[in-house]
């Protein structure tokens, strides 16, 4: 009955987690979404750069 015990203690521990509201979701959500476009464009740049360097280069 290990498994038993085992599920009784993840839904106990599940009761006392503190969930985060729709607001905290939503704000976290946006930070990274913009985070993961602003290190695309940044790669973006950097890929552009590179490019037209070796393109120049030969």
């Amino acid at each position: 009955m290990h498994l038993w015990r085992f599920l009784k203690s993840v839904i106990a521990e599940l009761k006392i987690v503190r969930w985060p509201t729709a607001k905290e979701n939503r704000r976290d959500s946006s930070i990274v979404l913009l985070v993961s476009v602003m290190f695309a464009l940044f790669f973006a740049l950097i890929d552009w750069g590179m490019q037209a360097l070796v393109t120049w280069l030969a």
